[in-house]
């Protein structure tokens, strides 16, 4: 079972950066999606960005522009970097990784961020 150790999370003022990280349990060989999802109060969790093996990318219309995804396979971890940060970025930001040949993937703890105005 995949699991996932995230890490980045924090206040920070409109206009800000931060970047998360997210490190996997199992070689990233073995991984064929590796993403950033999250979740604001009162509202239902939504993908913010993915990267497909070898490389694709996909982004909400929200955060394009503003968010990139990439990974590191050295390190099986995966980063969101995240600038231009509005409030309405607040969330909690869920890592997850699907495993190659995998229906269903694994999830992180999540992380609070949190973009004051």
């Amino acid at each position: 079972q995949v699991q996932l150790v995230e890490s980045g999370g924090g206040l920070v003022q409109a206009g800000g950066s931060l970047r998360l990280s997210c490190a996997a349990s199992v070689p990233s060989s073995s991984i064929n999606v590796m993403g950033w999802y999250r979740q604001a109060p009162g509202k239902q969790r939504e993908l913010a960005a993915q990267i497909i093996s070898p490389g694709v990318t996909y982004y909400a219309d929200s955060v394009k522009g503003r968010f990139t995804i990439s990974r590191d396979n050295a390190k099986n971890t995966v980063y969101l970097q995240m600038k231009s940060l509005k409030p309405e970025d607040t969330a909690v930001y869920y890592c997850y990784v699907r495993p190659r040949g995998s229906p269903s993937g694994a999830w992180g703890q999540g992380t609070q961020v949190t973009v004051s105005s």
